[in-house]
């Protein structure tokens, strides 16, 4: 049997703690599998005394994860510090410069700094590996990366935050406001104290960032991305949309076009009987839309210490099966030299269309003032419909739901616009996509 692979682990919460105790319990099964044992030889955290699980004897220990980059007798370093600077990417560029294999769950980190830490991992002939940075226990990395090598993307789509999705599922099965589903997620740790970069969708947005390099070849380019979260959804919008034969998702959303490519993050409306519709919970998916395959849909865990830290394990266990010397995966699909500049393209017509939901004051012409805005627009309407009102509606206002066919964004954004300057709204309207999928 070959020498132990030794590995050293930057951070030992909830994900780090999981995968040491998984290395320790199960290192006969491991060594098996891999061809040589898996051995933890060094970690870093804040508090040496924190029971978490494993045995600490023969493991150095280091209050800096810097000086364990720098000095820890390792062959992988495993970042699970988080967070796009500081102590994560510092660390990590002192593993990567003395010539370690890094493995890492940080996709705060690649989203910012991937296309330069691949350039380093790349020039040394070292790994850079990264399953559990997307979609958790979804091994969504490995298949962009080498088990649809050929394929040419066109589109991908998926559920990305498992606490967007858990607030909208209990939003639209118990009938809770948003406020309550997310105090009900961050009480079952579901969510953070501060829970606006779920929320508003930038963990989403990191991930779709490192899914589209991948699909598509381009530059990571995580601030070029259309972004809405869900605090602005409410129990009217879910309930219309059931009524309509839709579900609420929190989407991210990728796809090449004849200018470039389109990156968003906002609610969708998903069918009914689609098979992404009925990802509930803290679940996410994944889809991919390719030439040769068709489309693929993952789901699985997303978030929680064991699907994180069993990404991390194949990760690790993929280096241990590595050949010195041998060609390696280019570590963002194509070598990072290769990635072709991002070009961004605009929001234009959106095949699903749109629902808009409207509190309008009830009086005579409403209806007609509403359909001309839309016609002054060229959109097409689906319905229009009155819809019920909300417990908190007066007797004298009213909703008023459209659906509308494939239209341009910014039609849509006019014609809204154009309504509110009629003196009849209550509010702000609500616009969401409505994403028409493959699955179902």
């Amino acid at each position: 049997m070959a020498d132990a692979l030794k590995i050293g682990i930057a951070g030992l919460g909830t994900v780090g703690a999981s995968l040491a105790r998984i290395l320790q319990t199960r290192a006969n099964a491991l060594a098996i599998a891999c061809g040589r044992p898996l051995t933890i030889t060094a970690v870093s955290a804040r508090s040496k005394g924190k029971d978490r699980g494993f045995d600490l004897d023969g493991i150095a220990w280091f209050d800096d994860p810097m000086d364990m980059a720098e000095k820890a007798d390792i062959d992988v370093f495993v970042e699970l510090i988080g967070g796009a600077e500081g102590a994560a990417d510092q660390s990590v560029r002192a593993a990567l410069s003395r010539g370690l294999h890094v493995v890492t769950a940080n996709k705060a980190l690649l989203a910012k700094h991937g296309v330069a830490l691949a350039r380093m991992a790349e020039e040394k002939g070292l790994l850079l590996n990264y399953e559990a940075a997307v979609a958790g226990g979804i091994p969504v990395i490995k298949t962009l990366r080498e088990s649809l090598t050929g394929n040419h993307f066109s589109r991908l789509y998926g559920i990305m935050n498992g606490t967007c999705n858990y607030i909208l599922t209990r939003m639209e099965k118990e009938g809770l406001s948003f406020a309550d589903c997310l105090k009900e997620a961050q009480r079952l740790g579901y969510a953070e104290a501060d829970p606006t970069f779920d929320i508003e969708g930038n963990d989403t947005a990191h991930k779709l960032a490192i899914l589209t390099t991948l699909a598509f070849g381009s530059q990571i380019a995580a601030d070029e991305i259309y972004l809405e979260g869900i605090s602005n959804i409410s129990i009217d919008d879910i309930q219309a949309a059931h009524d309509l034969g839709y579900r609420i998702k929190l989407l991210g959303v990728a796809l090449k076009t004849a200018t470039g490519i389109e990156q968003r993050v906002h609610p969708t409306m998903v069918p009914l009987d689609s098979v992404i519709a009925q990802v509930d919970g803290v679940t996410n998916a994944v889809a991919l839309e390719s030439d040769i395959l068709g489309e693929l849909l993952m789901v699985g865990p997303g978030a929680g210490g064991n699907a994180t830290a069993s990404a991390v394990l194949g990760d690790i266990t993929d280096i241990a099966k590595s050949r010195p010397g041998a060609q390696q995966v280019p570590i963002l699909g194509r070598p990072a030299h290769l990635l072709e500049p991002y070009a961004k393209a605009e929001m234009t017509r959106h095949e699903g269309g749109y629902f808009i939901r409207l509190s309008v004051v009830d009086r005579a012409g409403v209806f007609a003032s509403i359909a001309t805005r839309m016609a002054e627009n060229n959109i097409s309407l689906e319905s229009i419909v009155q819809h019920a009102k909300s417990a908190a509606s007066g007797d004298d206002t009213k909703n008023i739901i459209l659906v509308t066919h494939a239209t341009m964004e910014h039609a849509v954004r006019q014609a809204v616009a154009a309504i509110k300057g009629e003196g009849y709204l209550l509010g702000e309207p609500q616009v969401i996509r409505i994403e028409r999928t493959k699955a179902a």
